[in-house]
Parts: structure tokens; C-alpha cells; sequence
């Protein structure tokens, strides 16, 4: 494979999104999520096989003519087999039958729980973030719950939460530069980009982890990063992913 075949901090972020995606279950990207939007859309477009996507827009299955910039653009709703209200998805949730959720979060611990609500002492917060929205729902109860953030920082992966917004523990969590899968009750490290070193993900990690099974991960397909490149055609989500370098 060429050189420029393999992955870019973006491409990994939203193929190895993609790639948790399993045959035939129903997943669920929220608002303010265009990565895991996109991650979804490129599933529909490089893997053999039916799974029901469902969007915050309300949108099941639908076949928008384009990518929007917005994960909550009415966009997501063009051709649609039908209409989903909030209460749906969380419906969906509460019965088991939701098989994966991708959520965003400020902060994740090591045990996969995340923060939405502020930074600092909660009575005195340094700053004070929107909230965790249908997360501490969804979090705890959908089959499969995975993390994406888009900086791999101390900061942003803790040992310990400024505050607790969702618990009950994400299945996975994915970065520009790491897939972490959970193993006994703990993120372990499953997949690191190339040329990172389980040494140097250690390092810009603030919570402990496992990293005996880590492998380089798997260079992307050409069907994947030729979906990715039809639904991202002038560059215009890599370049507004807010993706911070080491």
C-alpha cells in the first residue's frame, strides 16, 4: 500500500469509528458528532453487510446526497424510512435493542466513564461545558456505547472525572492515535496509528491501561478511504475536526 494509503490522524479516527460497527445491529450518532456521522455514512458505503443507522436528525437509513456539516442537518433525514423523535432513541436504549451509540465526552476515565459538565471544582468550575445531553442515558443501557475524542491528551483522558455526567462504562474509546477496547472492566489499548509507540500513548494518557495485546492497527481499505474521500470530496470535516497534533 503507498504511503499516502495510510492513515491520517482523521482517516483513523473515523475508519476505526466505522469499524465498530457490527452486521445487522442499529447505531445512533447524536448531535455535534460529524465524525462519528461520517464514520457511519462510510460503513453504509464500504462493508458488505445491513446494519439500521439511525441519526440525531431522526433519520433511519437515510441517503442524504451529501455529507452535511452538521450531524443534526435535515439532511440526514432524505430518503428516510422513517422518523425518530429524541424519546425514540432513548426508547430504543431503555429496551436493550440500540446496538451502538457513539458519543463525544470533554473528559473519559479509564473505566470508560465520561464528563459533559464542567471542569474543575463542580460548585466553582473552571468552565462550564454544555452538558451530557442523552448520554448518561444512553451510556449505561445501549448494548455498546464507543467514545470518540479528537485530542489524545492528559487532560482529556484522566484517571479521575472533574465530574461524573454519564457512567456505566463505554465499550471502546478512539482517538487520532489509539483504539482502546474494554477488557475486564478497564479500557485496554487495542490498536495504535502508525509510528506510535505504546510507550508514547502511555505518555499523553492520564488513566492506566493494559497495553500487552496492542498491535499497529490494520491500514485502511481502498473501499474505505474511497468512501471516505467521496463524503469528505474538498477536505472541508478534516480540516474543521479540531484534531490537536502531539
Amino acid at each position: 500500500m503507498s504511503e499516502d494509503a495510510r492513515f491520517t490522524p482523521f482517516a483513523f479516527l473515523v475508519i476505526n469509528l466505522a469499524r465498530f460497527i457490527l452486521p445487522g445491529e442499529i447505531t445512533f450518532s447524536g448531535v455535534n458528532s460529524s465524525l462519528p456521522m461520517l464514520a457511519c455514512l462510510l460503513a453504509k458505503k464500504s462493508y458488505d453487510f445491513h446494519f439500521t443507522y439511525i441519526n440525531v436528525a431522526g433519520g433511519v437509513d437515510a441517503v442524504p446526497a451529501s455529507a452535511p456539516l452538521s450531524s443534526s442537518d435535515p439532511q440526514l433525514a432524505v430518503g428516510s424510512c422513517s422518523i425518530f423523535a429524541n424519546e425514540d432513541f432513548y426508547d430504543l436504549c431503555c429496551r436493550g435493542r440500540m446496538g451502538l451509540c457513539f458519543l463525544g465526552a470533554a473528559q473519559v476515565d479509564g473505566a470508560g466513564n465520561t464528563n459533559m459538565s464542567c471542569i474543575g471544582d463542580p460548585h466553582s468550575p473552571k468552565v462550564r461545558l454544555p452538558g451530557g445531553g442523552g448520554a448518561a442515558v444512553m451510556l449505561p443501557v445501549a448494548q455498546r456505547a464507543v467514545i470518540w475524542r479528537t485530542e489524545h491528551s492528559t487532560r482529556t483522558l484522566v484517571e479521575k472525572l472533574d465530574f461524573t455526567t454519564a457512567a456505566g462504562g463505554a465499550h471502546g474509546l478512539v482517538t487520532p492515535y489509539a483504539v482502546f477496547e474494554k477488557i475486564g472492566g478497564r479500557l485496554a489499548l487495542k490498536y495504535r496509528n502508525k509510528g506510535i509507540t505504546p510507550a508514547e500513548v502511555r505518555k499523553r494518557t492520564g488513566f492506566t491501561f493494559d497495553a500487552a495485546d496492542a498491535a499497529p492497527v490494520p491500514l485502511p481499505t481502498q473501499r474505505e478511504l474511497g468512501a471516505l474521500k467521496a463524503l469528505d470530496p474538498n477536505g472541508l470535516f478534516a480540516a474543521g475536526a479540531g484534531i490537536r497534533l502531539w
